[in-house]
């Protein structure tokens, strides 16, 4: 569903009048932003299947940490292959790869291991290697991408919109008071358990690794 689409869905719950942009009205603004607000809430609550991604690094002798352009701060790293030496480069601690550093650093050698280690100037996670590369390979960083926010009202998400339409209605019973008779408490619950639904649904698609954070 579309950006526009989800926010009239929203509006027809709380019989409003159907909008034909999101910035037609201060309230269809309004709206928009707990359509975004829910959109959070929901991507947290499990790593989707439709989020994962890959980010690629050509690594430069030298040179040991990168930024993951796109990333964020909210993803999460799943794993990490040295695809040119078909090896598994391990996680480990920014405290323990600095340690490791201590009177030797930026010794280069095979990559054996990483860390994230802050973020760069547009506000991207980046990611440091030990040890420091000594030749240019490509490095594959399986992640949960989690940063979207909606803006226009052509723009998608690739995570289930019933939950994302319910939490949004939630938000706006909450800010309202009550429609129908319906409070937010309430509407809180049906949401719960379409979210519920739904991280049980995606389960099938990777049942090995599911992690559902409450």
């Amino acid at each position: 569903m579309t950006y526009l689409q989800l926010v009239n869905s929203v509006l027809r719950r709380l019989r409003e009048d159907e909008v034909t942009t999101v910035n037609e009205s201060d309230y269809s603004r309004l709206v928009g932003d707990f359509v975004n607000d829910a959109l959070q809430l929901v991507e947290n609550a499990a790593d989707w299947s439709a989020l994962r991604s890959t980010f690629s690094i050509t690594t430069t002798p030298g040179t040991a940490l990168y930024p993951l352009t796109d990333f964020g701060t909210r993803s999460r790293v799943l794993y990490v292959l040295n695809e040119s030496k078909n090896l598994v480069v391990h996680q480990e601690s920014l405290q323990r790869i600095n340690e490791n550093n201590l009177g030797n650093e930026n010794a280069q050698g095979v990559t054996n291991y990483y860390a994230l280690d802050g973020v760069d100037a547009n506000g991207d996670a980046q990611i440091r290697f030990f040890m420091t590369p000594n030749s240019e390979d490509n490095i594959s960083v399986y992640a949960i991408k989690r940063n979207e926010t909606l803006v226009n009202d052509t723009d998608t998400t690739v995570i289930p919109t019933q939950p994302l339409i319910q939490f949004a209605f939630s938000y706006a019973l909450r800010e309202r008071g009550e429609t129908g008779g319906q409070s937010a408490s309430e509407q809180l619950i049906f949401a719960q358990e379409d979210l519920r639904n739904a991280v049980v649904y995606d389960a099938n698609s990777n049942p090995e690794d599911l992690i559902w954070y409450s």
